[in-house]
């Protein structure tokens, strides 16, 4: 049973009753196992590896000690949502909590970080920087929590993660919770994280977000992709929207073009500092922007009520990243709506994804803004080109039968031609080799 408390800040928060990925993690978290959860995006999972810390937390109170609980984060505005997200079931309890993440202050840190907040929402890099100033000391911790381990990893934090893990106490419950654990490096880094793992898998990549409708439409070049923009936000319904880029130049590029047309818009890319991203994420929930666009930053765990568009304006370069993008719409069994837009370099990018994921996308043409690109072209039937035909001939018994093919003509046949040929000399027989003929034995008186 949960602690009071934390009951009376779940129906603070209105929460009836719990995600599929909360029935299953929560009992065996609260039995304090290790677990290792495979789960959609938009499927609870914050609240699945929260509430158990708490739980613990309020049952055991321990009030000199250090840190107790730590929760790594691939990026910073996922760390602050999952700080967001503890700070609000906590409303009512004695427990603190922070986010250690770069962008702000180091020395600002630290000081906050002597006042020994029970749990810290970190992302690696930073974390590790106050791991080898000695700034912060894992003796204490209870608790430790990987969120989107798998993004982790690709962002190249495997060295941090491991250093981390080494640094925290043996004795401690473990988690690590993810949208996706198809990466090759998750399965390597679980032994040295957890202990005798309860695995829960709610999920496939191939059978997620079944309720949003996926749709491509072609495209000629960025140019192009901008005007098919402005159509979709022209004439779709929406309430909020992202728009994804693959590139930071490109998203600054098109949140000004947005913002030429006097449309609610704002970009968030990594090359902004901690309090810009803030600032622009605070917009959006608020409602004062319902555009951003993006780079993958935002592709990771954010939950921004009211968002049921996603428009990939480059193609994701691979199908978790798409998973992940296309799951900030759709949340909690919702609609939601995600277009791509296709042009010639990305329709192989757009086919692989299809296959990795096991759905078709659903072809879509805006009408007026049509593109000069209608996708590959049919390839050829194998062997000779289509439309030839083998030259036949008459055989000797009335049928037809193929002609067989000239062979290749050497260069130097055909340097021959017109010349006049010669006949090589036969080859003298072997006892001829030398040229001599052999001369007659003599007769001896032994002979006769």
């Amino acid at each position: 049973m949960l602690h009071d408390r934390l009951l009376k800040a779940i129906d603070k928060l209105g929460f009836t009753q719990p995600t599929a990925v909360q029935l299953a993690a929560l009992p065996p978290a609260l039995e304090g196992k290790d677990l290792i959860v495979g789960a959609e995006t938009g499927s609870g999972k914050t609240l699945a590896f929260v509430i158990p810390m708490l739980q613990h937390f309020l049952d055991n109170p321990s009030p000199n000690t250090g840190t107790r609980g730590l929760i790594l984060t691939p990026t910073r505005e996922l760390a602050e949502q999952v700080c967001q997200s503890v700070k609000d079931l906590a409303t009512f309890t004695r427990v603190t909590t922070m986010t250690v993440c770069g962008g702000t202050g180091f020395k600002e840190q630290a000081a906050e970080m002597r006042k020994n907040p029970e749990i810290l929402v970190a992302t690696p890099g930073r974390l590790m920087e106050h791991l080898e100033r000695e700034t912060l000391d894992f003796g204490d911790l209870e608790f430790l929590v990987l969120d989107e381990a798998d993004r982790m990893l690709d962002m190249g934090f495997r060295d941090e993660v491991l250093a981390i893990t080494e640094i925290c106490r043996k004795d401690r419950q473990s988690m690590v919770f993810s949208a996706t654990l198809t990466h090759p490096g998750v399965h390597d880094l679980l032994p040295r994280v957890l202990n005798e793992p309860e695995q829960l898998l709610l999920n496939t990549p191939q059978n997620a977000q079944a309720n949003i409708q996926q749709q491509i439409i072609l495209a000629d070049d960025d140019k192009h992709k901008e005007r098919l923009v402005e159509w979709l936000l022209a004439n779709e319904t929406y309430d909020k929207v992202i728009i994804f880029t693959n590139t930071r130049v490109k998203a600054q590029w098109l949140a000004k073009s947005l913002q030429r047309q006097n449309r609610r818009s704002g970009v968030l890319h990594g090359e902004m500092s901690q309090d810009e991203r803030k600032h622009v994420m605070g917009l959006m929930r608020s409602g004062k922007i319902n555009i951003l666009v993006a780079t993958d930053v935002a592709a990771r765990g954010l939950d921004i009520q009211g968002l049921d568009m996603v428009i990939n304006f480059d193609m994701a370069r691979k199908g978790d990243e798409h998973l992940h993008r296309v799951g900030r719409t759709g949340r909690q069994d919702k609609p939601g709506l995600a277009i791509c837009l296709i042009e010639h370099t990305e329709w192989n990018l757009m086919s692989s994804i299809e296959r990795y994921l096991r759905i078709k996308f659903e072809r879509r043409t805006l009408k007026g803004v049509e593109a000069n690109y209608k996708g590959p072209k049919k390839l050829k039937a194998s062997g000779k080109a289509a439309g030839t035909k083998k030259k036949k001939s008459d055989g000797k018994d009335g049928k037809k039968s193929a002609a067989k093919p000239e062979g290749k003509q050497r260069l130097r046949d055909r340097k021959q031609v017109g010349k006049r040929r010669t006949t090589a000399a036969p080859k003298p027989p072997a006892d001829l080799a030398d040229g001599f003929m052999p001369l007659k034995k003599k007769r001896s008186d032994s002979d006769s």
